[in-house]
């Protein structure tokens, strides 16, 4: 390669829909265009920069936005539709001047899900967000709008979760249990950025290929507050952006038949107490409800911190909700289809779809929006004198909280102007908190690429 060729790191383009949005009423571009001069843009212009950055190096939310500070989209009025024209776009999304397909379908699915979100669920008035159920049908239509409901074969959605920025050791275990899941046709879901989010699909589509499936699913669920951190991955053929992080997670259990996870870090221990909050309720004590906890040898020691922690909080009967199984692909494949059929028939017989999850339940606390400030979290409850699956929505907020400071936009300019977040509570839970939070610093599960890994919480009194 000539090394006085200059390879250009911006690029402006005009690309029309792929994947969504190929056909619209003079109503629906009416209102893309409202919504392009109003109050949706600043939302839609940072999602669709995360999804032009995919497979960049960096999952610095503030670093990426500074980066391309000058990046402009504006949605532009055709006969037969719309087109986006962007300016000062990441060049490495297209290719001798023509967007990646992969790249724009996506982007045309976050314009899809923010203008739906927008017009049909906060501005209609048909959902009111602050009813549990409500939540959870608003939830439904918009994973439904994605089309993720169009399958109707047997339960075999396996949600992964797990950290994106694993060692490469773990990275290549997530890529073997997933082409163990696919050899034996079972679909992926996953938060689709890096890392345990991109290795299972990864995994998947080999064994899937062997295997003669053509249209094997790998469906990616975000939320705009992450999306730069964690853009998606180029394997994902579905995606979806939900509102929060909390519907996020709820469009997660509400899909899978199953769910996996591997090491992670801040975010991973939030999603697993999340879960394990809605598994200890009583509501949900007979559903099944498979959970395997996996990873190479060299990690065994995370998922012994992990257990640690839950029985010293949440007790022995939330160890009971999952399983885990260390450096065996094959066992976690077959462990999952095993699962299935458990699924299956507590669904058929209870005439409950086999696409959307309806009879789990889902308490108010853990769909209830937490907004992460420096006063939020230090007056969260981390004590036992509640409920223990309330004791887990807690948990699972101080977690966030740890997360929004890492790598969300606000949440890094929050720390930077007024220092760690602060949480306090029983001391017992406080000192198993600290301990399993040092244990992920000195596994550097909490450091981000390229820089040195600061604390953003401290515990207080």
């Amino acid at each position: 390669m000539d090394s006085s060729i200059v390879v250009p790191e911006f690029i402006d383009a005009r690309v029309g829909p792929r994947g969504s949005l190929e056909n619209l009423s003079q109503a629906e571009i009416g209102k893309l265009l409202d919504s392009g001069q109003g109050g949706l843009y600043r939302l839609f212009r940072q999602c669709a920069l995360a999804v032009l950055n995919s497979g960049a190096d960096t999952d610095n939310a503030k670093e990426i936005f500074d980066r391309y500070r000058d990046f402009d989209i504006e949605i532009v009025r055709h006969a037969w539709g719309i087109k986006l024209e962007m300016h000062n776009a990441p060049a490495a999304a297209f290719v001798d001047g023509q967007m990646i397909r992969g790249i724009k379908e996506h982007l045309f699915a976050v314009l899809r899900d923010v203008v739906f979100i927008s017009n049909e669920i906060i501005d209609s008035g048909r959902f009111d967000l602050s009813n549990s159920a409500a939540i959870t049908n608003a939830v439904f239509h918009i994973v439904r709008n994605a089309r993720l409901l169009d399958n109707k074969g047997r339960p075999n959605l396996v949600v992964c979760w797990g950290g994106h920025s694993i060692g490469e050791a773990e990275y290549q275990y997530t890529k073997k249990v997933g082409y163990e899941m696919g050899l034996r046709a079972l679909d992926i879901c996953t938060g689709c950025g890096p890392g345990a989010m991109k290795g299972p699909m990864k995994g998947a589509t080999i064994g899937h290929a062997k295997q003669r499936i053509e249209h094997g699913r790998y469906i990616g669920i975000t939320e705009p507050g992450i999306i730069a951190a964690e853009p998606p991955n180029p394997i994902v053929n579905q995606l979806a952006i939900l509102p929060d992080i909390e519907k996020r997670l709820e469009a997660f259990v509400r899909l899978a038949h199953g769910i996996v996870v591997f090491p992670g870090g801040a975010g991973t221990a939030e999603e697993i107490l999340y879960l394990v909050g809605i598994l200890l309720d009583p509501a949900n004590r007979d559903q099944p409800f498979p959970v395997v906890l996996t990873g190479p040898r060299a990690s065994a020691a995370y998922f012994e911190h992990v257990s640690r922690f839950i029985e010293g909080t949440l007790g022995e009967q939330a160890l009971r909700r999952f399983t885990v199984i260390i450096d065996d692909p094959a066992e976690v494949g077959r462990h999952m289809v095993r699962a299935m059929e458990a699924v299956r028939e507590f669904r058929r017989q209870r005439n409950d779809s086999y696409n959307f999850n309806w009879l789990l339940a889902v308490q108010p606390e853990f769909q209830r929006p937490f907004e992460v400030t420096h006063e939020s979290m230090r007056a969260l409850q981390l004590h036992r004198d509640q409920p223990v699956h309330e004791l887990a929505a807690n948990l699972r907020r101080a977690f966030s909280g740890i997360v929004t400071g890492n790598v969300k936009e606000y949440g890094i300019k929050a720390i930077e102007r007024d220092g760690p977040y602060e949480l306090s509570g029983d001391p017992k839970i406080m000192g198993l908190l600290d301990e399993l939070l040092a244990a992920f610093v000195a596994q550097k599960r909490m450091k981000l690429p390229g820089t040195e890994y600061r604390p953003v919480y401290r515990l207080v009194a």
